[in-house]
């Protein structure tokens, strides 16, 4: 019970990554029950293989599955022509067309993960906001929080569906099949999709429209000084007098290791750096009027040479699990590697200082980095990166797409939701169809397979299984019961999901998942009530990560591609938390007490 505490508080930290937090609690675990050996039902723990076991639990072997399926249709943008039609019929019907996102994103957010459907919106959403001239802020918020209301409908709809319903079938709950709680998911959604579609974009901010893509987003860049330019030679004072009071200087770099003091008297020399944060706009006005560059050296000189062409610019979002998460540009050589060059950069979540040169620092998902170069490196990164790469403002609907990993998809639910396969073994056919027809190649499925995700759910899992083995769930479980003891069953079960709601925006659903299961499921044996809706509460309740960018990992693109402030995802998430809470309380007990 210690150790899950500990690892709980580890899951809410960003200052670790997830998976050396995964890693840390399994070798813990596997160390305590090596040196104190543990007896179940008269039978010893070999810990090795009790908990290395949790690499092939079938909930995880089917979510990676399901994850590569979901990179195919990705890849093939087979959902692009869907997207397309739903972003020109904007200017026309606006208002129906945004309840025609919603509905679009949950739909197939029940069957597909809702990450490749958000990616694929964003830049859609974006381009419409600007034909539009409205704020794409009131938009791409509750489009995400619209898939996560899609994914609570079906086993398959997300991770911690399929996790829910593993560790029930484990612990003798019947088998829960693929549409068995579409009803309550479709009452409750259909009242929070309400609120999405007609309160939320009122509460949200309504920044202008975005003439380009960045000049309402706020970056941290390094302007250089030319020799020969304006900037070379002046003051301070002149420099600021020129470029006006909206100048304001961070701090003035002259070598690698020397930063002279903002004083109006310092004269610029060629190959300083002037550290600054503002919008791309004004940093490309004062590029212009003081002479200084984004960027310099050999690397810009050769991204020119061999482009042979003016370079593109584009936002690359960092994602949880890629290649930039918790590190740094020049840690994994991103220029050399995708010959781009990193011009600024602009902090999600965190709101860190730019310390130094800006390749050198460490990012987290949600931040948002700004690059320029020929269309085809940037094309390569998003092909390769496994980042989200808003690279132009315009649909591009003439580009080559595919339907059959839709059809694919349609068998794998085809087959899971009539029981002639179990979904694990539907969605491995299903990935070996998309191998197959050359829908996508090993490369791919390696880039869908997200490290940090398998790790906390392989810990996840080992806890939950610690516990169980060791009486603390049912330990847990009495001491809900009895601090519940004069609430009626309805109002436990209530209770309980409202926990599951706070827990998971706080640390990850799928640790809340796992870990409150069995303890569901022993409150529901010990009250004697039927078990479905106690497990249907946990699933809900751990669903229900609107409230924080944190929650989930989509929030965090959507943080990072709309400029949100955390205050936002409270705005917006607490009272759609409410409203589902409130109505799954009523749902539940009316549907299965």
């Amino acid at each position: 019970m210690g150790l899950t505490a500990i690892g709980l508080y580890m899951f809410s930290r960003d200052w670790i990554p997830i998976e050396t937090t995964g890693l840390v609690i399994l070798a813990t675990i596997i160390s305590l029950f090596f040196v104190f050996p543990y007896s179940f039902n008269g039978n010893p723990i070999n810990p090795i293989t009790f908990f290395i076991g949790s690499f092939g639990n079938e909930a995880l072997v089917t979510i990676c599955l399901l994850l590569a399926v979901g990179k195919a249709i990705e890849i093939n943008r087979s959902l692009q022509p869907f997207v397309g039609f739903l972003s020109t019929s904007w200017l026309t019907y606006p208002k129906l067309s945004l309840l025609a996102v919603l509905l679009f994103g949950a739909f197939f957010s029940a069957f597909i993960n809702n990450t490749p459907i958000v990616v694929m919106l964003i830049p859609a959403l974006i381009a419409v906001s600007k034909k539009a001239e409205i704020s794409s802020s009131k938009i791409l918020m509750p489009m995400g929080m619209a898939t996560l209301l899609g994914g609570m409908a079906t086993t398959i709809g997300t991770s911690t569906n399929l996790l829910v319903v593993g560790i029930a079938n484990d612990m003798g709950l019947e088998q829960i099949q693929l549409f068995d709680f579409v009803l309550p998911a479709l009452i409750a959604g259909s009242i929070g999709m309400m609120f999405l579609w007609l309160v939320a974009p009122r509460l949200l901010p309504g920044d202008p429209p975005r003439s380009t893509k960045e000049s309402t987003r706020i970056f941290e860049a390094a302007l250089n000084v030319n020799e020969g330019e304006f900037t070379h030679g002046k003051t301070l004072s002149e420099v600021q007098e020129k470029a006006g009071s909206n100048f304001k200087i961070d701090k003035i770099k002259r070598s690698d290791s020397l930063f002279v003091a903002k004083i109006p008297s310092v004269i610029f020399d060629a190959g300083d750096r002037i550290y600054v944060k503002d919008t791309l706009e004004n940093l490309q006005e004062y590029q212009d009027l003081l002479g200084l560059s984004l960027f310099e050296g050999e690397i810009g000189d050769e991204m020119e040479a061999e482009s042979g062409s003016e370079a593109e610019l584009a936002e690359v979002v960092i994602t949880s699990g890629s290649m930039l998460d918790h590190t740094s540009l020049s840690a994994q050589q991103f220029s050399s590697r995708f010959n781009l060059l990193p011009i600024a950069v602009h902090s999600g979540s965190t709101g860190a200082e730019l310390k130094g040169d800006i390749t050198a620092k460490t990012l987290n998902p949600g931040d948002v980095v700004l690059v320029q170069g020929s269309a085809e490196a940037i094309e390569n990164l998003n092909a390769n990166s496994n980042m989200l790469v808003i690279e132009n403002e315009d649909l591009d609907l003439g580009t080559k797409r595919s339907f059959v990993p839709l059809y694919i998809m349609v068998g794998v639910a085809a087959l899971a939701a009539t029981n002639l396969l179990p979904i694990s073994i539907a969605a491995m056919l299903g990935l070996i169809g998309m191998l197959v027809f050359r829908l996508m190649n090993w490369s791919d499925v390696g880039n869908a397979m997200n490290i940090p995700i398998i790790m906390l759910i392989v810990a996840s899992l080992s806890l939950g299984n610690a516990l169980e083995i060791t009486g603390g769930s049912d330990y847990l479980a009495e001491l809900f019961v009895f601090l519940t003891g004069a609430m009626s069953v309805p109002l436990i079960l209530s209770t309980l999901m409202l926990l599951m709601a706070a827990l998971t925006n706080i640390v990850s659903n799928n640790a809340a998942a796992v870990i409150g299961t069995p303890i569901a499921i022993n409150i529901a044996q010990q009250l004697g009530a039927p078990i479905e809706p106690f497990v249907l509460a946990v699933l809900f309740g751990a669903n229900m990560s609107f409230v924080t960018p944190i929650g989930y990992k989509t929030n965090l693109l959507i943080m990072g591609a709309g400029g949100y402030k955390f205050n936002d995802f409270v705005k917006i998430g607490l009272p759609l938390a409410v409203i589902m809470w409130v109505a799954f309380s009523f749902i539940l007990p009316a549907l299965y007490l």
